[in-house]
């Protein structure tokens, strides 16, 4: 018998870490809130890439402590939207309706079986304040255009990485050589580089010829003394000095930037920040739309873009390096980093069949936002910050030292297990050959951490369909599963919540929806699989319905 995972074996392989880790917090006597969720709560947080983790009982809670706390802090309210893929376990959508927030369901695209970021505009209103984006079998669901609807719109953009543990976002594209943006390293890596020699020149006269406004703003970004004889702008450099961004050596800036074809007035490499000072010829007929290529060009890099005028600069200086602190110090992070460290908060689930496992439920938040972290700490501690002191009505919802030690072990070993899964997907990838069987599309593996294989099976001429397949694996003892079979519009749970509006579905259903939860198998994957066993899997893959 292939199982589809087994945890015994899983288990098995870091046994003697396990048992020791167990032991330490038995023998300890303190079995809940102590060293070892401290431990774990900041191996995890780097692992990830935030500031913050608060672990939690489960994946749900994780997710609906995130929005509780967004509705508790007066970011969101009742009746607020929330755009969520249609294919997806229902946990993502209870998190949005138990807080009485509406789920707006959108479409996946069907190559990638994640939510499509064509259709998510369409479903913006007034009333939309995040979009929850989960990482559905453990492919990264991440855009750039997420990413900049997320910008565009104002909107918290809220990760399930219930299923990614360790999974990567694209990088931003890469220009002249392969140093990526974010580096310390200048211009010609993000050039154009048949034209890097001729923006070089340009750039290196804009530096010696700069406008009064940008002029001004150098020298208040780079901490010199501002020779403006417009007005005394010392309150606004002793404002930018002083403040955390001012002050930190994390924001340093470089003026006349080459991207692309492009020059930008002002880049923030470690923030992905440009900001560009646009003149009165930035009102002629035709620019906007120039401006807006642009934009759209840079932002392809994974950079976003903030524009002053001159006038705003010049007069109006203090609010101008307030929008620029603001986007420095902002938690949204677009492209780049860890499933869990994107965007403005990510909820996580430990259930023991993840890639990362607890021996029970088992869950944490991750956010880079203090505020928001502190509230969801209350929340899941009965609402309380102080021992007898109630902020908030809360929950118990804690995260106990056996569970936290046991994933700090299981934590070391994430990455090499991953890669086996890895191993594994590139084999089906590779091997798999059967006209009847459709595999989503392959992305790379930093990418993808396989906590499912799915395969799509459409039924052909009436029969050898996805319970055909089904059937014919078992009769060979290969194990596998459908995820998921009733997608959450069709539960019954949730038929009244669609008739008064709580949940919206698009006018034109949900039929990429309907037709993978008729059609998806997922196959077995795991880090304990042998190569025989995914060899056998494969064989009777391509002989089915022969």
């Amino acid at each position: 018998m292939i199982p589809f995972l087994s945890l015994k074996d899983i288990t098995a392989k870091y046994s003697d870490e396990i048992h020791e880790a167990v032991s330490r917090v038995v023998d300890s006597g303190w079995y809940l809130q102590g060293k070892e969720n401290e431990r774990f709560e900041q191996h995890y947080a780097d692992f990830i890439g935030t500031k913050y983790c608060i672990g939690c009982a489960n994946g749900l809670d994780a997710l609906i402590w995130i929005y509780r706390a967004y509705v508790e802090l007066g970011i969101m309210q009742p009746g607020d939207e929330v755009i969520v893929p249609a294919n997806t376990y229902i946990a993502s959508v209870l998190a949005i309706t138990e807080n009485g927030l509406k789920a707006v369901l959108v479409e996946p695209n069907p190559d990638t079986l994640e939510l499509d970021d064509e259709k998510i505009e369409a479903a913006i209103t007034k009333r939309t304040k995040s979009i929850l984006l989960v990482h559905l079998y453990g492919r990264c669901a991440m855009t750039q255009k997420i990413a900049a609807l997320c910008e565009k719109y104002d909107l918290k953009l809220v990760e399930d990485n219930a299923q990614a543990h360790g999974c990567r976002a694209p990088q931003p594209p890469k220009g002249g050589d392969t140093t990526l943006v974010g580096t310390s390293k200048i211009g010609v890596n993000l050039a154009d580089p048949i034209l890097y020699p001729l923006l070089k020149d340009f750039a290196n006269q804009n530096r010696h010829n700069p406008t009064e406004a940008e002029e001004v703003l150098w020298n208040l970004l780079s901490h010199r003394k501002s020779k403006s004889p417009l007005r005394d702008l010392g309150a606004s450099s002793d404002l930018w000095a002083s403040s955390d961004l001012g002050a930190s050596s994390d924001y340093k800036f470089r003026r006349q930037h080459i991207i692309d074809q492009y020059i930008a007035d002002f880049a923030c490499l470690e923030q992905k920040l440009i900001i560009e000072i646009d003149g009165k010829y930035h009102n002629l007929k035709g620019q906007a739309e120039e401006d807006a290529i642009r934009t759209r060009v840079i932002e392809n890099y994974g950079f976003r873009v903030i524009r002053f005028t001159n006038e705003q600069v010049l007069f109006d200086t203090e609010n101008t390096l307030k929008a620029i602190y603001d986007a420095c110090n902002s938690p949204f992070r677009g492209l780049g980093g860890r499933t869990g460290s994107l965007g403005h908060a990510a909820g996580h689930s430990f259930y023991p069949g993840k890639n990362l496992g607890a021996f029970g439920d088992a869950g944490a938040v991750t956010t880079n936002d203090k505020e928001l972290a502190d509230c969801i700490r209350a929340l899941a501690n009965y609402g309380s910050q102080k021992k007898y002191v109630f902020k908030y009505c809360g929950r118990n919802s804690r995260l106990d030292e056996i569970q936290a030690a046991v994933l700090d072990v299981k934590l070391r070993h994430l990455e090499e297990d991953n890669a086996l899964r890895q191993k594994v997907a590139a084999y089906y990838y590779e091997h798999i050959n059967n006209p009847l069987l459709r595999l989503p599309k392959r992305l790379p593996d930093e990418q993808n951490v396989y906590h499912l294989f799915p395969i799509i099976v459409s039924p052909f001429r009436g029969q050898w369909g996805r319970d055909e397949l089904h059937d014919y694996l078992e009769a060979k003892g290969i194990q596998t599963i459908i995820h998921y079979p009733i997608p959450p519009h069709l539960q019954e749970c949730y038929q009244q919540d669609i008739k008064e509006g709580n949940i919206v579905v698009p006018s034109s259903g949900l039929p990429i929806t309907e037709r993978l939860a008729n059609e998806e198998l997922s196959l077995p994957i795991s880090q304990v699989l042998t190569l025989d066993d995914y060899k056998a899997v494969v064989e009777a893959l391509n002989a089915f319905g022969k």
